[in-house]
């Protein structure tokens, strides 16, 4: 029987140099630059959410389809992209990706309601899918194995960076702009990545590439979005309300098609032959939960500053920015690529995941009520995702052909989405059914937090419901660390278990 292609990696294809690019290092700056853009997009609508609240009149749901709405778009066509990048262009598609972006952010900054920011929340993902498997993918393709680990970890500081900086970002912005501008930010950034990337950017393809699979894209775009929309509509509707049940079959049925299409086509967008890899599998485990853990503790530590602690949009960015600091210093200054050779990955994945759940329950446990706590838990979250997320992407792009580049870096950025929009719907699906079960009576059945304190009555009453609030976000952050500590015990054994298969199988 022959190998899985998941086991078995071809030669490097002709169009990659040997050595390196000779530009390598401006490449990854360029790429570096695209990749930070979209990222920031992932986070820097959280500081928005009380003027958005003000100014539209929006629900909590409301607010999680806005955020979510860019990664469930950009989840279901990340695995398309990579592909069509493989075949016909990684440097086209950068390209295709940053006007794309640039129009999106520009459309958004316009939007008068609700449902029409959303749709242009939607439209920028389309964009941003393209750029984020093209940046992983180059930077495969320029760099040599000798020095990937290094290039892969910086690139995975500034991907860290852009996801923990969007809210002091988004903060400076809104002090002194109106909300629009969180996303006029992106339309400079844009244009000068685009002259970059058609400056210095080398074009490569897998001319014999898979043509895309379009079914496929749609199977795991509404499979996603069904799982999501009954996760997010649970606290409001009732988790046995026919709305929810039936979203979540919807899901769980589509994304059942999609696995069985995938097996038995040609040219599948997700070659299931990757799941029989042990460190593939361990990686992605690991690769969900930690952006489980991240995407959901933003979402939540933002509106905790900002309705329960009291500080502006540009305090609430500030605070959060430690988180930031600590994944940069640590990766630029190579801790995280010299620690992996050492410790391996299976030992760098879980010490940084279980770092990054120690995190999570500092922050629930000690910083209910003071930043100080909060501090402490934002420092240990950040050592562990500096750890962590270089080690898991490089455990992918390896366990992957490098003729597949782009599809293993759709399967990266997949996950990392996914799990982003999995962490702000089942932590604020908690946080919602923790402060509605624990409001008082005089604000029985309010869907925000701002709803409830206007109907509160008495300080007492409003005394509660800020009680409520926080009582509600101790509870989600201690369900994300229990997950991502779960996560990361099981993506070690997995990652092990294939390191020791690797070394025990009798050569070829």
């Amino acid at each position: 029987m022959p190998a899985s292609t998941a086991d078995t990696a071809p030669a490097a294809p002709p169009d990659r140099p040997v050595g390196g690019h000779p530009q390598r290092w401006l490449i990854l700056a360029v790429i570096c630059l695209a990749q930070l853009t979209v990222l920031l997009d992932n986070t820097i609508l959280n500081v928005a959410v009380p003027s958005l609240s003000r100014e539209m009149d929006t629900r909590t749901a409301d607010i999680q389809w806005m955020i979510n709405a860019y990664s469930l778009v950009q989840s279901g066509l990340l695995l398309t992209a990579g592909s069509a990048a493989d075949r016909y262009g990684r440097k086209k598609m950068l390209v295709a990706g940053l006007a794309l972006f640039g129009v999106g952010s520009f459309t958004a900054s316009m939007a008068q309601g609700p449902g029409q920011l959303i749709a242009a929340r939607a439209g920028m993902g389309i964009g941003g899918a393209l750029l984020m498997t093209t940046t992983l993918a180059v930077v495969v393709q320029v760099f040599d194995e000798a020095e990937r680990t290094r290039a892969i970890g910086l690139w995975g500081a500034v991907s860290s960076l852009g996801f923990a900086a969007g809210p002091l970002i988004g903060g400076s912005l809104l002090e002194h702009f109106w909300w629009g501008s969180i996303f006029l930010i992106n339309i400079p950034v844009a244009l000068v990545g685009l002259a970059a990337v058609v400056w210095l950017v080398p074009e490569s393809r897998n001319p014999t590439g898979d043509r895309p699979d379009l079914l496929g894209a749609l199977l795991s775009t509404v499979g996603m979005t069904g799982i999501v929309f009954a996760i997010i509509s649970g606290p409001e509707h009732g988790w046995s309300s026919t709305r929810v049940l039936l979203s979540a079959f919807v899901g769980v049925v589509v994304l059942t098609g999609f696995a069985l299409w995938e097996r038995h086509i040609p040219y599948p967008m997700l070659d299931m032959h990757f799941f029989r890899n042990r460190r593939f599998v361990g990686a992605v485990a690991g690769g969900i939960l930690v952006a489980f853990g991240m995407g959901g503790s933003l979402f939540l530590l933002t509106q905790h500053l900002q309705f329960v602690l009291g500080y502006d949009a540009l305090g609430a960015g500030l605070r959060t920015a430690p988180l930031a600091l600590v994944i940069v210093v640590l990766n630029l200054s190579g801790v995280g690529a010299r620690l992996l050779p050492k410790l391996g990955p299976p030992l760098t994945i879980v010490t940084g995941m279980g770092l990054l759940a120690a995190g999570l329950a500092a922050i629930a446990t000690l910083g209910a009520h003071s930043y100080g706590g909060m501090l402490i838990g934002l420092v240990v979250m950040g050592m562990g995702i500096a750890f962590a997320m270089p080690a898991m992407a490089t455990a992918i792009m390896s366990a992957i052909p490098p003729d597949k580049a782009g599809v293993g870096a759709g399967v990266n950025g997949t996950l990392t989405e996914f799990g982003n929009g999995l962490g702000v719907a089942v932590l604020g699906a908690v946080l919602n059914s923790r402060f509605a079960s624990l409001l008082p009576s005089a604000a029985a059945g309010a869907g925000s937090l701002p709803a409830a304190v206007a109907a509160a009555r008495t300080p007492e009453d409003r005394a509660a419901v800020a009680d409520a609030f926080a009582s509600g976000v101790e509870t989600s952050q201690l369900v994300g660390a229990v997950a991502v500590l779960a996560g990361g015990v099981l993506a070690a054994l997995l990652l092990s278990r294939a390191e020791r298969s690797s070394k025990t199988a009798p050569a070829a």
